[in-house]
């Protein structure tokens, strides 16, 4: 559809949201992400029928897991779409690029450059 999001998003495609582990999530802040979202299919049409609602799961852990050492949560988010909806897809990227700028960069990364 040649949507226009920002550059900064880098697309990790997996066969099933239910694919992506809690350590995909934390290794991705670990290693300077500002932020990560997963991107998955609308609930109730996983085609592998559970595999987004095991990502939403994953996504939660991991929201409480930031929060407990003192990041934000909000650095890391889920949002069910459809395939079809690619220009909802460029939305939310855009939108969650803003967050994050509005965050600022993570402390785990301005920790890494310190050192």
């Amino acid at each position: 559809m040649r949507l226009n999001y920002p550059s900064n998003i880098k697309i990790i495609n997996v066969p099933c949201t239910g694919r992506v582990d809690i350590l995909h999530l934390l290794k991705a802040i670990e290693d300077g992400a500002d932020g990560v979202y997963v991107a998955g299919c609308l609930e109730g049409d996983c085609h592998y029928l559970t595999g987004n609602l095991k990502a939403k799961k994953r996504v939660a852990y991991v929201k409480k897991v930031l929060e407990g050492i003192g990041l934000e949560p909000e650095r890391v988010e889920m949002f069910n779409l459809s395939a079809a909806q690619g220009a909802r897809f460029a939305e939310i990227a855009r939108e969650f690029t803003q967050r994050i700028e509005e965050l600022g960069p993570s402390p785990v990364r301005s920790g890494e450059k310190a050192a």
